[in-house]
């Protein structure tokens, strides 16, 4: 499903019209479709009492065709309008006696205010994409009203129609009166700025509402949320014929004295998406203590320069594996010792054939010290980075990079010619070529140490399953963040540990094939 910035949906709205579907057509689909997420949502068990409040412009006339719709299902509806209006569509609730509050007539606050507490729902209707100036004025007022009713009345849900107002659609910039929604009903395509902090707490849960536009007017677009049911087409087929060098071979290099469980999560979570062959080389003393953990996985003993630290000339003795192997993944737990940092050098700017790169923690971290490194690595690769990672590759800050995750994305997986994924909440994905994937996730269980290496782990086996690397990469993401949210409702998002999303792996595959999972 793409992803649209308000410029590029100006024109597929303009390019509806040219095909026969105007405005109003866009805005009665719009209306409707809000109208049955509000009452799918709400249940029917009892009358509801809504209140919308409507702005000047398309997104009031959007909540004007819902309250005709919601009012004509039974719901005692309220309209508060900031502005007179006389389309069609106002007038068409006014057929129906809908009462209506409208700004500047009379004492509109106070009206607000003994009409509220009566309220169930208030859908926001005010400005949607197109308020991009502070709010002020009655639409302030307004807002600031309902938020103090939401303080006192604890049962008071707040729908936005298409997005809060006050919520920049492209950058996630908050105003300070943007109400927070419980629920956002955004129309056609998400928006950018529902993924990005701070905005991204103002949205609640997220549905997209189907307004009627066909797909094809947006197909140019590059940038695309990730659904389960794009995740189950481009997962490794397993047929009954397989042995295990059917499902590929990955070779984990990584683990120092002081992060062992490092290697031992990146290895575990490539068994556990389905890779047929999985060879740990790691520092000569770890060997057999991660052979006591890791039973399924073979080992390639490496030099040390000092105990669980590896050698700096260990390259002489990984390269007699490389060929035997689809996928390298390399970083996690290897630590930043002079000895380790040069070892990666010499693997990762070898002159000889690498297998195909992925390339987490402190590989980039050694990457971050070399300049103008992505000129001297010449093949693609899966580049895992969080900010702070992000950041020392770049040079840029993370508060920039927070502040504009798609776009620094895809501009460093363009300039780098590498699929880069943006760890954090709602995890970015960018190709080289132009293309994003954005997670619909965000679990703050998840933010805790060696998750990161389950997802390098995950990703490394499902490439060495045959995936391209963004779509390894684009599976990884979505696996990795569904297991989080099974352990979250099991356990809570408080105390989540790595090794708590390694065996839930195959249960997220086996419910996405089976069209259970459907965020």
């Amino acid at each position: 499903m793409k992803i649209v910035t308000t410029a590029q949906m100006r024109e597929i709205e303009q390019r509806a019209a040219e095909i026969g579907l105007p405005t109003e057509a866009l805005m009665e689909n719009a209306g409707l479709a809000v109208a049955q997420e509000v009452k799918k949502w709400l249940g029917e068990s009892e009358e509801h009492h809504i209140l919308i409040l409507i702005g000047p412009g398309n997104n009031g006339g959007d909540g004007l065709v819902a309250a005709r719709h919601l009012h004509d299902w039974g719901a005692d509806t309220h309209l508060f309008l900031t502005k007179p209006r006389a389309d069609t569509n106002y007038q068409l609730t006014q057929q129906r006696d809908i009462h209506t509050i409208i700004a500047g007539q009379g004492d509109t606050l106070a009206a607000l205010d003994s009409l509220l507490p009566s309220i169930e729902v208030v859908i926001d209707a005010l400005f949607g994409t197109g308020k991009t100036r502070p709010i002020e004025g009655i639409s302030k007022e307004a807002l600031l009203k309902i938020s103090e009713a939401k303080r006192r009345q604890a049962y008071l849900k707040i729908v936005a129609l298409d997005l809060p107002s006050g919520l920049d659609a492209d950058t996630g910039a908050a105003d300070p009166a943007c109400l927070p929604a419980d629920l956002t009903i955004t129309l056609a395509y998400p928006k950018p700025g529902l993924f990005i902090f701070p905005g991204a707490n103002k949205i609640g849960k997220l549905v997209v509402a189907d307004i009627g536009i066909p797909a094809k007017l947006a197909e140019d677009i590059l940038t695309e949320i990730i659904t389960a049911e794009e995740i189950a087409s481009l997962l490794p087929e397993r047929p009954p014929s397989a042995n295990k060098g059917t499902f590929g071979r990955v070779l984990v290099v990584g683990g120092s004295i002081n992060y062992i469980g490092a290697a031992y999560l990146a290895c575990a979570a490539a068994t556990r998406v389905g890779a047929g062959l999985v060879t740990l080389a790691t520092a000569h003393s770890l060997q057999p203590i991660l052979a006591s953990k890791l039973t399924e996985v073979t080992y390639a003993p490496l030099p040390e320069s000092e105990p669980g630290i590896i050698a700096a000339t260990a390259f002489e003795t990984l390269q007699s594996w490389l060929a035997n192997y689809n996928v390298l993944l390399l970083g996690c737990g290897l630590g930043q010792s002079p000895s380790a940092v040069e070892f990666m050098k010499s693997t990762l700017f070898s002159s000889r054939t690498l297998p195909t790169l992925i390339l987490d923690a402190d590989a980039l971290n050694t990457l971050a010290k070399v300049p103008q490194w992505w000129q001297k690595l010449n093949q693609d690769a899966v580049l895992s980075p969080h900010p702070g990672e992000m950041s020392r590759l770049s040079g840029l800050s993370i508060e920039e990079i927070q502040s504009n995750r798609l776009n620094i994305a895809r501009e460093a997986a363009t300039l780098w010619q590498k699929t880069v994924v943006l760890k954090g909440a709602y995890t970015i994905i960018a190709a080289p070529d132009g293309r994003i994937r954005v997670n619909p996730i965000a679990n703050p269980g998840l933010a805790s140490a060696g998750t990161g290496d389950v997802l390098a782990g995950a990703i490394a086996g499902l490439v060495a399953q045959g995936l391209s690397l963004f779509d390894a990469a684009t599976c990884g993401v979505y696996l990795h963040s569904q297991a989080g949210e099974v352990v979250k409702g099991e356990l809570g998002d408080a105390g989540m540990i790595a090794s708590d999303l390694l065996p839930v792996l195959p249960l997220v595959i086996k419910r996405v094939k089976e069209g259970v999972i459907s965020h």
